[in-house]
């Protein structure tokens, strides 16, 4: 017997509980630290609010109610309380659901039912002397193993997570960080950061392989607006503040962002530059890349950070560069100064129909041409065009029902839209209210020469609001009616935007017929994101599990993979907002080169040469660092 398995034995109580494994190379000096250490209130508190195993809030969600209708619950969305009296009928006719199809529930797994956790009780002790709040506890531990892949979610619900940290500790400072650090790389303990949970690209997933203590860093606690510069139009704000509260706080000072992802209510400032994310509004503001002046990141060679918080200088390589999209490989993001801007003297919402989704790439490929960008702009295929429409709550009233039919019968009988073509484009204009006139002028003016006319400002409101509920359709789809669905994004030049949606679309239909899919999938797509030399594209793919032999979930990832193959084949990228993790690494090398590979690896190699930050994204594991310094 080796000496782990004999202290694992002398560890193992008469509870049903599994016996805690002990770190290889940690000789314990002091008694054992008991692993229910104390959490933040905040962090209990959370928990209660968001689902355990699906997204957002527990008071929200899509439901079916006593009369066989869909409706929202809660009160925090503009759509909740509301019937939607098309979207069940919908569901039916485009997925081909089975009303008496429910799909099995799945129990919330107990902590005893928690992998168990490696400890390296030389960290321990050294943790508790720092006074950092910690937790063991099996809940907060699994809360924190995963992200929001459809993959992710089904190993949740079905308790299939083989590793999950061991510990979560919420530090209160770049101070607190900086401790932290220090002491996994003298006790040789793996750190993943952990922000809003939000990702999607199975980042904060453990690797199975991994032998040693692993810690969770919960920022959570890091969450305040340390400075607001109202001269150079700047904040400092620490790693764990979440989006909308980060809005919210610079508005009572006239200031914003505009930095607004879909998970904007989740994420949090460090998640965003460590992912390289995009918001929609970008056309105003700016993507992260943009709105970034300085950060600050604790590494195991100290900490990483510029001298100055100039605008630009020119003094080698930027640093920023390794930092932004680096996916918790490197170190830990602890606070980021970006700029601001006053608030917006006028903000409107917009629509425009087109007869179909080649006039409205064109007419977004004219306004890119013009730099006629309001600060959202955002087309619908047709298949998405009938979904919004299916999200349409209950008639108010008689009056608005007529008036429904009315617009309906001008754009399809007197201007001629085929509805089976058809589709829409969302507006948000921000700025003067002078600005946003002559914007909205000249905009509506290219649309009309690309056959589409406008929609409303209702239509552009409810557009841009549903945004922040479509994730809660999965959850309907998965917890009901054995619908799995998930989405995928990409960015692409002009001139292969219709190419690509096309052929993507043409694969995944083949791809759902060679896995055995019986029920026609939805594969449907959106242009969210406008640049000068192309766009970002946004797909949503779902399809009726009902009747397939295999593990959905599997068969859900060999055609996202096959999708994914054929966005690049057509000329698109690995993501454009979502970062890479450990879901998209295969592509890696192929994107940025054999040699861009290597770089990223050298600058691992040196950065973290014992692997301290071993969450395995950007395909960094321990067998990539074999390189030359």
């Amino acid at each position: 017997m080796s000496a782990s398995e004999a202290r694992n034995d002398a560890l193992a109580d008469t509870t049903d509980v599994p016996p805690l494994l002990v770190q290889e190379d940690c000789i314990l000096e002091k008694p054992f630290v008991d692993l229910d250490g104390p959490a933040p209130a905040h962090t209990s508190k959370r928990r209660l609010e968001l689902k355990w195993n699906g997204w957002g809030y527990q008071d929200s969600k899509f439901l079916v109610n006593k009369k066989g209708q869909v409706e929202f619950s809660g009160d925090r969305y503009g759509i909740a309380g509301q019937t939607l009296p098309s979207f069940r009928p919908w569901m039916i006719s485009t997925l081909n659901i089975d009303l008496n199809f429910r799909t099995p529930s799945q129990p919330k797994p107990a902590p005893k039912d928690c992998a168990p956790p490696v400890r390296n009780d030389k960290f321990l002790s050294a943790l508790v002397e720092t006074g950092i709040a910690w937790s063991g506890d099996g809940e907060d531990r699994l809360i924190r193993a995963h992200g929001h892949t459809l993959t992710e979610i089904f190993r949740l619900r079905a308790g299939k997570y083989d590793r999950i940290p061991d510990l979560v500790v919420w530090p209160a400072s770049h101070a607190d960080v900086v401790k932290l650090v220090a002491l996994a790389n003298e006790h040789n303990v793996v750190i993943i950061p952990f922000g809003g949970g939000t990702s999607v690209s199975q980042a904060l997933e453990c690797l199975s392989s991994e032998a040693r203590m692993i810690i969770s860093l919960d920022t959570s606690q890091m969450n305040h607006i340390l400075w607001i510069d109202d001269k150079n139009w700047t904040a400092c704000v620490e790693a764990g503040k979440v989006g909308q509260d980060l809005e919210a706080e610079l508005a009572q000072s006239g200031f914003c962002t505009g930095h607004e992802p879909d998970s904007m209510e989740f994420s949090t400032v460090g998640g965003w530059v460590a992912t390289r994310a995009s918001g929609m509004k970008k056309n105003v503001y700016g993507n992260i890349e943009d709105l970034v002046v300085h950060v600050k990141m604790v590494t195991a060679r100290g900490v990483i950070q510029k001298n100055c918080q100039v605008p630009r200088m020119s003094a080698g390589p930027d640093i920023h560069q390794f930092i932004l999209g680096s996916e918790g490989t490197l170190g830990v993001i602890t606070e980021v100064v970006l700029k601001i801007r006053p608030l917006p003297e006028v903000k409107r919402y917009g629509s425009i129909v087109f007869p179909c989704f080649e006039d409205g790439v064109a007419c977004l490929r004219q306004a890119a041409k013009e730099r006629c960008w309001p600060a959202s702009i955002r087309l619908m295929d047709n298949q998405q065009f009938r979904f919004g429409q299916a999200l349409k709550p209950e008639a108010a009233s008689v009056f608005h029902s007529f008036w429904d039919g009315c617009k309906k019968f001008y754009v399809t009988r007197v201007k001629g839209y085929d509805p089976e073509k058809m589709c829409v484009c969302t507006l948000l204009f921000e700025g003067s209210s002078h600005d946003v006139m002559h914007l909205e002028e000249r905009l509506y003016s290219i649309a009309a020469a690309h056959g589409g006319m406008p929609a409303g400002e209702e239509n552009g409101l409810r557009g841009y609001t549903l945004t922040f509920v479509i994730a809660y359709l999965r959850d309907l789809g998965f917890e009901v009616y054995g619908v799995v669905s998930e989405s995928f994004e990409t960015s692409v030049p002009w001139d292969s935007v219709v190419d690509l949606c096309r052929n993507v679309k043409f694969r995944v239909k083949k791809e759902c017929d060679h896995h055995g899919v019986k029920q026609p999938p939805l594969i449907t797509c959106r242009v969210t994101q406008s640049y000068d030399a192309g766009a970002c594209i946004y797909f949503y793919f779902a399809f009726n599990y009902r009747g397939l032999s295999g593990d959905p979930v599997h068969v859900y990832e060999e055609i996202e993979t096959a999708a994914r193959d054929e966005i690049l084949a057509n000329g698109g990228s690995i993501s454009h907002h979502h970062g890479v993790g450990k879901l998209r690494d295969r592509w890696l090398k192929q994107t940025i080169s054999p040699g861009g590979l290597g770089i990223l690896q050298a600058v691992k190699a040196y950065i973290d040469p014992k692997n301290i930050f071993a969450a395995g994204n950007l395909a960094l594991t321990q067998e990539d660092l074999v390189c030359k310094i």
